[in-house]
């Protein structure tokens, strides 16, 4: 028994429960508030193009700072720049002086925020809970994240959008970040892997390409969710709220809605998963998961019904809930902890590299081809894709021959 994980461990859930909560105020309060200043799909495109980039660009050295500097301390930083960014967009919006460049930059420094959260969590975690319980622990924020960050969070935005202004929702987010904050400001100091040495930058950074390249299942993944992201982030980040908008009459209540119903269908998926053991076949349902849970977007693109957009944001959630759960676990269980910090900001890094191109192209390509046959595009390609890295890579004969066992597996000196 470690004394310190119960308590903390709660006070971590805790902060994180908050910190999605208000990142799911964000995301619908920014989309009103661009459409508010007169944009459509290229411009809210640009607003989201700059937080991606801000991730991709930081997130490896986030995994560096991960795997160096007491990750409590990361986390209490990405909260305090998430304060400061949201209570500068509240304070400019509410003043009448907000304009879409200024929405560009603060998305641009919350973006690179959260390219520190997800590697300085993701190496956390293993230090507080023993193995066996990783699944459960993966599972409660899996449930959590959806819940947060596409339900309550939008579902909060959009009365508040709608009675007030997409300002006073800034204003909300801020403060409901300073409670994340406030958490992690309880938690006692967490011990973290000792290292035998203090290498440079540079050659950090290396380590976990190498073992990225290394290592097969991993590499497959992060190739497949790479192509995976292209294709569905820019639609559902740029374009879901026009398509509510155009298609079905819509506003911002019908948006958080479709949102909200995303975010339902991703707890439900993510308590089903930790309530089981990981499936032997891990690699191939995981993928699968992803890929053929994409479908349902065709149908956005092809009804006039909320009801069905939400019912097809529902098992998009859901499956890609499973999915990102088993991944998690997967991560911790199968990557040296000295590692992990690293690899998953690679993780971050190499699959989302093309994300600003999604959101860059996401607007002028609904415009050029119609948003529905964007969608359409969206659903189908992913399945494709997670069949092709599952037999080009031989997934089934390595996760046969690599069950899932307590402790990390040894680092791989040929590709796998």
């Amino acid at each position: 028994m470690r004394p310190f994980r119960h308590r903390d461990y709660r006070l971590l859930i805790g902060s994180v429960a908050a910190s999605l909560f208000g990142t799911g105020l964000w995301m619908v309060a920014v989309a009103w508030q661009v459409i508010a200043l007169g944009g459509g799909p290229a411009q809210l495109s640009v607003v989201a193009t700059a937080s991606s980039l801000g991730l991709v660009l930081c997130v490896l050295f986030g995994g560096v700072a991960a795997d160096r500097v007491p990750q409590r301390a990361l986390l209490r930083a990405v909260e305090l720049v998430r304060v400061l960014a949201t209570g500068t967009a509240a304070a400019l919006a509410l003043t009448g002086s907000l304009q879409l460049w200024h929405l560009a930059v603060i998305a641009f420094v919350l973006g690179s925020a959260e390219a520190f959260f997800y590697p300085a969590y993701s190496a956390l975690l293993p230090a507080m809970l023993p193995a066996d319980e990783l699944l459960a622990a993966n599972g409660v924020e899996g449930t959590l994240r959806p819940i947060a960050a596409w339900a309550l969070g939008p579902a909060l935005a959009g009365v508040v959008v709608a009675a007030f202004a997409p300002g006073v929702a800034f204003g909300l987010t801020a403060v409901i970040y300073l409670l994340a904050l406030g958490a992690l400001l309880l938690m006692r100091p967490v011990p973290v892997v000792e290292r035998t040495e203090r290498a440079s930058l540079l050659r950090d950074l290396g380590e976990g390409f190498g073992y990225l390249f290394r290592t097969g299942w991993l590499f497959a993944t992060l190739a497949f969710a790479t192509l995976y992201v292209l294709m569905i982030i820019g639609p559902i980040e740029v374009l879901l709220p026009f398509v509510v908008r155009d298609q079905a009459g819509g506003g911002a209540g019908e948006y958080a809605t479709v949102l909200a119903a995303f975010g339902i269908g991703g707890a439900a998926g993510s308590l089903l998963v930790s309530s089981w053991r990981l499936p032997r076949r891990y690699l191939t349902w995981m993928l699968l998961l992803w890929g053929a849970g994409a479908a349902p977007l065709v149908l956005i693109g092809l009804t006039r019904q909320i009801w069905v957009m939400a019912a097809a944001t529902f098992v998009v959630g859901a499956t890609g809930a499973v999915a990102m759960v088993i991944w998690g676990t997967l991560l911790q269980r199968r990557v040296p902890p000295r590692l992990l910090g690293r690899v998953s900001s690679l993780d971050f890094f190499v699959s989302l590299a093309l994300m600003p191109i999604s959101m860059a192209v996401a607007g002028p390509v609904g415009e050029w081809l119609g948003l529905g046959v964007t969608f359409v595009l969206a659903g189908s390609v992913p399945v494709l894709l997670a069949v092709a890295a599952i037999l080009a890579w031989r997934l089934p004969r390595d996760e046969i021959a690599h069950p899932l066992d307590a402790a990390p597996e040894p680092e791989p000196t040929d590709a796998a």
